[in-house]
């Protein structure tokens, strides 16, 4: 059992791309950092913001590189990076690897050089870990007036709950959260 829902696990858990310390990442060997664009770092379809467009240059000025991962079309990718310096891999299909693999080619780096900052367990996780790279799963925004999530939203609540009740399963990088 666990192996069967343990591929959908992150290696660490974040509210935000924002409470993330990319300077342990680096510390701890991470070069590339692979994003998920909708509701991981904006809410789905908006365009990128002053505070994404800052973190990212943040992210470069410690020595990282990144590249969006997305199923997105590039009409909507182009549109986000308006603002942003990054490679971008569109059209992924996640989680299938092929999108993984080339965004460690545009970053050239190795897997163990790689983390996947993601919001959903589903796709940018599995995917992933599909390809042996390390993921930080991060809540999903949601905009205050939005009541409903999808059924695949109350599922990975229960996945996230296992996730924090098996030691053995996250915490990869000794908890990453900004102090």
């Amino acid at each position: 059992m666990r192996t069967l829902i343990s591929k959908y696990f992150p290696d660490e858990y974040a509210e935000s791309v924002f409470r993330i310390d990319y300077k342990k990442l680096y510390n701890q060997g991470i070069r590339g950092v692979i994003f998920d664009i909708d509701n991981t770092l904006v809410h789905h379809g908006d365009d990128s913001t002053p505070e994404i467009d800052e973190l990212f240059r943040k992210i470069h000025s410690i020595g990282l590189k990144t590249v969006l991962l997305t199923n997105n079309d590039e009409e909507r990718v182009r549109r986000f990076i308006k603002n942003i310096d990054t490679f971008y891999v569109c059209d992924a299909e996640k989680p299938e690897t092929g999108g993984y693999k080339d965004a460690l080619r545009k970053l050239s780096v190795e897997r163990k050089e790689a983390v996947v900052i993601g919001d959903q367990m589903f796709t940018d996780i599995l995917g992933a870990n599909r390809c042996g790279i390390s993921s930080i799963l991060v809540h999903y925004i949601k905009l205050p007036e939005e009541k409903k999530i999808g059924k695949k939203r109350y599922i990975e609540k229960l996945l996230l709950f296992l996730w924090k009740h098996s030691s053995r399963c996250h915490r990869r990088f000794g908890g990453i959260d900004v102090k």
